[in-house]
């Protein structure tokens, strides 16, 4: 039986970057590299005539910012599978990454294991962050008092456990409850923070200091 090929392209202004990138992810049979490009305009001639699964995309480009590609993408493709690869480890474009759209955000210092870990789990629907983002969104934020959601603390734990990328039904085995339940809470916090998606959560969540 044939295993799925999953089309990536590479967005990053340096051409040593994305060759590294190439030569490590063309090694796994699961991705084949569909296009690199070090600027948006010709990522999106090739993107609007090429669609691809997943779009691995520097923050700072020589015509444009990735945060705004990001978007532009996604309302584009939807379903297109957005991760952040960058050197740039700011709280706020992290926090505008997964607003417009995201589904992860790694920093260039990522392992080659690390990588392409956080790619096949972005692949089934997790959120993902290398090692040192996770750190970053786990230091304290400055809290809204006024906005900020009332929350349970098995909510706030199931909070938690889904901004650290872990799948409801890892959640439910780990905390002994259905998958049912587990979702319940999902969409309750969902409700509670306003939000449309696990992204917009976790985004929340971190800005008003309960991550």
């Amino acid at each position: 039986m044939l295993q799925q090929k999953y089309k990536l392209a590479i967005l990053d202004d340096h051409p040593v970057v994305l060759q590294g990138l190439v030569n490590v992810l063309s090694r796994e049979e699961a991705f084949e590299i569909a296009g690199t490009f070090t600027n948006t305009g010709d990522f999106l001639q090739f993107f609007n005539a090429n669609p691809v699964h997943v779009v691995l995309l520097d923050i700072i480009l020589p015509d444009g910012n990735g945060m705004d590609l990001c978007k532009e993408i996604k309302t584009t493709a939807p379903d297109t599978i957005v991760l952040a690869l960058s050197n740039h480890d700011q709280r706020s474009a992290i926090m505008k990454m997964l607003e417009n759209g995201a589904s992860g955000y790694l920093l260039k210092n990522a392992s080659v294991e690390e990588l392409v870990r956080c790619i096949h789990d972005a692949l089934q629907h997790q959120i993902v962050f290398s090692h040192a983002i996770k750190e970053i969104i786990a230091r304290p934020g400055l809290k809204d008092i006024k906005d900020t959601p009332v929350l349970t603390a098995r909510e706030l734990e199931i909070l938690k456990l889904i901004a650290s990328g872990i799948t409801t039904r890892r959640i439910a085995e780990m905390l002994f409850l259905s998958k049912f339940t587990v979702e319940n809470h999902r969409k309750n916090l969902l409700q509670k923070f306003q939000v449309k998606n696990v992204a917009g959560l976790i985004s929340s969540a971190s800005h008003q200091g309960l991550l």
